[in-house]
């Protein structure tokens, strides 16, 4: 081979390598010029609101009540607060410190974005303060303070104001895209609270009533004994003279979700006052404690109760649970002229009246919206207290 042949193929050799080695600068420049571009925002899918119910009933569990719009996602959603952008190449690397607040601490996730040009959405890890959420009594706002990192490259940060609710905020369901909505009336269970230390209190009122001499659950053969352990629990808390109230409204404003004000156990014996929902819930954990399996039950506007009579679950009655406190049974009862029947009775007797009617009442009521109630529609809800639903919800502790 001659030196001219040579020489020209070292020459086609070098620019070749030229051509190369200008590739790989391009395509690094191009990264980094594409990776100081990218910019991140701040997300979630509730309108900047954070729920402690929601947060603390799904700590110790897998549950996903609350789902991401964008099932392109990484991390945990159960963080409520994401980050959204764009990996400018394929297995980028993202690092996302969250500034700690009252009630969470500061933490740093990271992350591997496997596609190039593809938008994410990453749930960092959040490190909640429990004992905060559950103690937060009114809405507080906060401001999430969030820096990212991409390929080594810091992005800036970002800040967003939420509005931590009050732990008295049962979240209802919440709207995505303008238009469907998603319901999470399974938060109610998260209400039902049988591990509060006063059930012990309240369960040797109940006995104290003689109307049984222990609590058995299911396990007594005697006819009507379940019957019987409810109508003890119910007149042991009518001797705390609950009056009804309505209060459960809250200041939430939003298109984006709903919400409702519900008093924990703790709250509904303090204040000796109860609504449906109230009354609902605190029923459902004395009877949780006593192994009677409870069930919620929700119509338009109102909440009752009911329990299982048998093991087997064959049987259901319920309970008017806001015939407890001090009302008009003539409201309930129009054709009856009940409170006029009731002057001359004793405390008891009148106990005895009011928990019949009660069962009377929200047996109809049942009945008469039955196929509504098993249908999943809007506004309706059977929750039954089981293993199965205390695996996803779990109570909040107060």
């Amino acid at each position: 081979m001659d030196k001219h042949k040579i020489n020209q193929r070292l020459y086609k050799a070098r620019y070749i390598l030229l051509l190369i080695v200008v590739a790989i600068i391009v395509g690094v420049v191009a990264i980094n010029v594409a990776t100081s571009r990218t910019k991140f925002e701040i997300v979630d899918e509730l309108g900047g609101n954070i729920f402690p119910s929601a947060v603390l009933s799904v700590a110790t569990t897998d549950t996903l009540v609350i789902v991401p719009v964008d099932s392109n996602y990484l991390g945990n959603p159960k963080s409520l607060i994401g980050v959204k952008l764009s990996s400018p190449k394929a297995l980028s690397k993202v690092r996302i410190e969250v500034d700690a607040t009252p009630f969470y601490r500061k933490s740093v996730s990271e992350f591997i974005l496997n596609k190039s040009n593809k938008e994410y959405t990453i749930y960092p890890d959040i490190i909640w303060n429990y004992e905060a959420l559950r103690n937060n009594n009114q809405p507080e706002p906060i401001n999430v303070v969030v820096h990212v990192t991409l390929n080594g490259k810091d992005l800036g940060q970002k800040v967003r104001t939420f509005s931590v609710r009050s732990v008295n905020e049962c979240l209802l369901g919440y709207m995505t895209h303008g238009n469907k909505f998603h319901d999470t009336g399974i938060f109610f269970a998260a209400y039902v609270n049988e591990d509060n230390p006063m059930i012990d209190k309240l369960l040797r009122e109940a006995l104290n009533t003689r109307i049984v001499s222990r609590f058995l659950g299911y396990q007594s053969r005697r006819p009507n004994m379940v019957d019987r352990q409810v109508y003890a629990l119910w007149n042991a808390l009518q001797k705390r003279n609950f009056k009804y109230s309505s209060v459960s409204n809250t200041s939430l404003s939003s298109n984006v979700v709903y919400a409702q004000r519900v008093r924990t156990f703790d709250d509904a014996l303090e204040s000796s006052q109860i609504n449906c929902v109230d009354g609902s819930v605190l029923m459902a954990s004395l009877l949780k404690a006593i192994n009677i399996e409870p069930i919620l039950v929700r119509i338009p506007g109102h909440m009752f109760v009911g329990y299982y009579t048998d093991r087997n679950h064959t049987k259901a009655n319920f309970l008017e649970i806001t015939m407890i406190g001090d009302v008009d049974m003539n409201d309930y009862f129009p054709d009856e002229d009940l409170d006029s029947t009731m002057i001359g009775k004793s405390q008891n007797q009148m106990s005895r009246i009011t928990f019949d009617k009660s069962l009377e009442y929200a047996n109809k009521k049942y009945d008469e919206n039955k196929e509504l109630i098993h249908s999943g529609k809007l506004n309706y809800m059977y929750i039954e207290l089981s293993r199965a639903v205390r695996s996803k919800i779990q109570p909040i502790g107060k």
